[in-house]
């Protein structure tokens, strides 16, 4: 990405974050209860980043902590019902912004523009 990208590369981090939870969401929700290396195995990510993402998840009442493993807590259904809806509303957002990004970039098109 050419030029100040840090709003763009923010986003992107986001999201691929907001992916790795989503994945270790449904991997603890399949296999548990899981502990830290066993989704570090499953999921490929490093135990670190396994790690950091279950102290957010269960910040946000994800996740629960067992000596077992990691189980999901009730609200797991609830959360992702919603963030599948939210996802879905972004959609129009998000193709909104990119007529208005190619149109300002006069009319190239997707594969001319990197993020």
């Amino acid at each position: 990405m050419t030029g100040d990208g840090r709003m763009a590369s923010k986003l992107v981090d986001e999201l691929e974050l907001l992916g790795r939870h989503i994945l270790m969401l449904r991997a603890t929700k399949e296999n548990e209860p899981i502990g830290i290396v066993r989704l570090s195995e499953i999921l490929g990510i490093p135990t670190h980043r396994v790690r950091y993402s279950l102290r957010l998840l269960e910040r946000d009442g994800l996740i629960i902590p067992t000596q077992e493993g990691a189980r999901v807590t009730e609200d797991y259904e609830r959360y992702m019902a919603e963030l599948s809806d939210l996802l879905e509303s972004l959609i129009p957002r998000i193709e909104g912004l990119l007529a208005e990004t190619t149109q300002a970039s006069g009319g190239r098109g997707r594969a001319d523009v990197n993020v």
